[in-house]
Formats: structure tokens, sequence, C-alpha cells
């Protein structure tokens, strides 16, 4: 039987909405949609964007991966024209493994100066 294991990132608003910032079963570790957190969220879609993945490595790591074990990212932004700074952001971490990738305008995400939320899936593989 594959156990589950949720990982927290002591967020008060995963208590309040009833989630976990990751969740690993097995070799596949899921991390929710992740905004970027105070100072960050006040910055620029790449100052975002970099906070953003900085906040799923750490997640990852406690679950016993790393980016380097990612394969699928989901990109949310209120603003397409951002594009470019969260490829930016997304290519300094991702450069080499080169997930499946996802990128979505939407109207708006939890707090109004938020500009980008990502998702990211992992598979931990042997060697």
């Amino acid at each position: 039987m594959t156990r589950r294991r949720n990982i927290s990132s002591n967020n008060p608003f995963e208590e309040e909405f009833g989630y976990s910032r990751a969740v690993r079963v097995g070799d596949h570790v899921h991390v929710a949609g992740t905004c970027a957190r105070p100072p960050h969220d006040e910055g620029g879609t790449y100052e975002q964007s970099a906070a953003v993945l900085d906040i799923i490595a750490a997640a990852l790591s406690e679950a016993g991966a790393s980016l380097n074990d990612v394969v699928r990212t989901v990109v949310y932004v209120t603003d397409i024209s951002d594009m470019k700074e969260v490829a930016r952001a997304h290519n300094e971490r991702f450069a080499e493994v080169k997930p499946a990738s996802t990128l979505v305008q939407v109207a708006a995400l939890g707090r109004p100066q938020l500009r980008v939320e990502i998702e990211a899936y992992a598979i931990l593989t042997e060697g």
C-alpha cells in the first residue's frame, strides 16, 4: 500500500482552506498552486515568479524531491503580457529539466497584488 504524505509550509491559509502545500504518494509529488508571500508579493512578475519557485523547491525538498524531478508545471498569470517575465524565472530553474508546461491567463488570483501562481508535479526516479 502506497503511503500518502502531506507537506505543509505552515501558511495559515492551508488550514483555513483545507489543503496541503504538497502531497507525496509513492514516487509522485503534487505541489499546490503557489503564490508569492510578503514581501515578494508586492514585487513585479519576475520577482513573484522567482519567489514562487523557491517556495515550490522547498516543498519538493521536504517531500524528498527537487526541481530536477519536476515533469510538469501549470502557470497562471493575471496578464498574459507578463509571460516573458514568468518565462525568465521558469527557465532559470528548469533550463536543463524542461518540464511540460501550461500557461493560462486568469481574471484574478487570491489577492489583488498577485500576478502569478504556479503548480508543479514531480516524479522521483532512480539514478
